[in-house]
């Protein structure tokens, strides 16, 4: 998965440099900064302070390293550009109803942008690979963890404009 294109939306390529730049230039000095005050009082073998500190360090720097793969394979893929916004594709907002006439919208984005609660689904997901193409009033069976459903696409909609990124490469 290392290697693999990481899809990603201009928001999201953002919060991801935003999150490893608040690791790697704020916490991660703070936590350098107690680990070094806690190693100079002495025994370390029951120094809470220095053994919590470089437990927080590997744990930032797992995280770090986590970041700058996915950054590295990044793909940054601005919706607002799509071509043909009559169907849908990767940051289309989507709604669509069940047979009992539920509605539920959803927005396909990034492995690293999703967030369930907020209706973000990522384009791995099996219903983002149901509705792929799929224009409104087009029916969709998706296999959800409770079994098999059938979906009409109400509405499709795009953001209008994309957020302006910096460059992610300074960070590699």
């Amino acid at each position: 998965m290392a290697d693999t294109l990481n899809y990603i939306t201009p928001a999201g390529m953002k919060a991801m440099i935003e999150a490893h730049r608040a690791l790697f230039e704020v916490e991660r000095p703070k936590i350098v900064e107690i680990v070094s005050w806690a190693a100079g009082n002495g025994d370390r073998s029951e120094n809470g302070d220095y053994i919590y500190g470089r437990k927080r360090l590997r744990e930032i720097d797992r995280e770090l390293t986590r970041i700058s793969k996915r950054l590295k394979n990044a793909r940054v893929v601005d919706p607002a550009k799509q071509p043909d916004k009559a169907r849908v594709f990767f940051g289309a907002t989507v709604t669509v109803a069940d047979e009992d006439d539920r509605q539920r919208t959803v927005t396909i984005v990034g492995e690293d942008e999703t967030d369930t609660p907020r209706g973000h689904i990522s384009w791995r997901a099996p219903l983002a690979i149901a509705l792929k193409g799929a224009g409104v009033g087009d029916l969709r069976t998706v296999r959800l963890p409770s079994g098999l459903q059938e979906l009409e696409i109400v509405s499709i909609a795009y953001p209008t404009a994309s957020c302006v990124i910096s460059d992610s490469r300074s960070l590699l």
